[in-house]
């Protein structure tokens, strides 16, 4: 059975660093697009960065384009998600999911939820201010 499992949240005060993991299994990784969404509280589920199974084509949404990195590593079938100059605004559950539709992503175009057929249970990070 796929699965993806998120790991590396927590709390960190503004300007600070955080590494989020998300390791997939039951799944060939190296033929999936992964992405990374948002849930800020009160606001709607919103995709932030993803990363084409080639590992090279990425996106980035203008909320955290500059200041976050997408990388997946194949050996070890996790992408992480390298978030630096956190600011409180970054607060919310942070989802990973798999896409096995497409190879490659396009930098101006947001994943699309509806697409994605593999998803964790989300982890929480709390920027405080």
């Amino acid at each position: 059975q796929a699965q993806v499992v998120e790991s590396g949240g927590g709390l960190v005060q503004a300007g600070g660093s955080l590494r989020i993991s998300c390791t997939a299994s039951g799944l060939t990784f190296n033929q999936y697009t992964m992405a990374w969404f948002r849930q800020a509280p009160g606001k709607e589920r919103e995709g932030i960065s993803s990363i084409g199974s080639e590992g090279k084509s990425t996106y980035y949404s203008d909320s955290v384009k500059g200041r976050f990195t997408i990388s997946r590593d194949k050996v070890a079938n996790t992408v992480y998600l390298q978030m630096n100059k956190l600011e409180p605004e970054d607060t919310g559950v942070y989802y990973c999911a798999a896409d096995y539709s497409a190879d490659y992503v396009y930098d101006d175009v947001p994943p699309d939820p509806e697409i994605f057929n593999t998803w964790g249970q989300g982890t929480q990070v709390t920027v405080s201010s």
